[in-house]
């Protein structure tokens, strides 16, 4: 998500700086955004030069105090867990300008909390960006009761500049695209472990009978299974309803290692990427 969100950013003009703590992270990303933005330029979506622009735009760095101060927009996009975003959230708010905008990336946690992390939670949102960030249109921000109007006004205004279109959503667990998505995907996980239909046949069915640009398995794959499991462990836990309680075929994939495209195997067979 990290890596996507910078182009999109790069490529509205916007100078961003990419941070990670391992330099071979960064390299992976900046191969990433090459092709993505080289696929654009086939498509005829971006012009060569608009394309190395962006490119030239994006700055790498292993560390946050050479790309926090100054920045007005930090975005989060580190690993899905409370503990570890409340740390990042605390530094962010230390070395943060005090006007700078401060958002999540969660697709599923409390923003309440993680704001609680900073002395400031008035300026702290989620913004809820969808994989691929460059293709997919949506930007969920994330209101928590403590957010001010000019911090969601200003996620909002960023969405827009970054070529997406905002929804505003109260901060409950899932949100509104998690806990819809995660929903349909488990019950479609629940009817490929009772072999109902196959995982191609059950994502044609969502794609030519209700419009969908893809299939719940296939997205579930793209998104990662492990990703996919905790998330609905914690909407299980915190809604206490049967429906996001993980099937056995999603437990076994991820305890197996197949997580999806990232390791080149879940509901379905991918190229394995380097």
């Amino acid at each position: 998500m990290g890596p996507g969100i910078a182009q999109v950013a790069a490529v509205a003009g916007i100078t961003t700086f990419l941070v990670d703590v391992e330099d071979a992270a960064l390299l992976r990303a900046r191969t990433q955004i090459q092709g993505t933005l080289a696929g654009a330029v086939t498509r005829k979506k971006l012009t060569a030069a608009e394309a190395e622009a962006a490119l030239d735009r994006i700055r790498a760095t292993t560390t946050l105090e050479d790309a926090v101060p100054g920045a007005e927009l930090v975005i989060e996009a580190i690993v899905e867990s409370l503990a570890e975003k409340c740390t990042l959230f605390s530094r962010l708010d230390e070395i943060a300008d005090s006007d700078a905008l401060l958002a999540t990336n969660t697709s599923s946690l409390s923003v309440a909390s993680i704001a609680s992390a900073t002395r400031s939670p008035d300026r702290v949102v989620g913004m809820h960006f969808f994989n691929p960030v460059h293709i997919m249109k949506l930007v969920e921000v994330v209101a928590h009761a403590g957010a001010s109007r000019l911090s969601i006004e200003r996620a909002q205004e960023m969405s827009r500049v970054m070529g997406k279109h905002p929804i505003v959503v109260r901060d409950s667990p899932g949100f509104a695209s998690s806990r819809l998505g995660v929903a349909l995907g488990l019950e479609a996980m629940r009817m490929l472990q009772e072999d109902v239909a196959s995982a191609e046949d059950i994502d044609t069915a969502m794609e030519l009978g209700y419009g969908h640009a893809m299939g719940p398995l296939r997205v579930s794959d793209l998104v990662g299974l492990d990703v996919r499991l905790s998330i609905a462990e914690y909407l299980h836990s915190t809604l206490g309803t049967a429906l996001f309680e993980p099937p056995a075929i999603l437990k076994d994939k991820v305890a197996g290692g197949e997580l999806g495209k990232k390791t080149g195997k879940g509901f379905y067979q991918w190229p394995r990427t380097s």
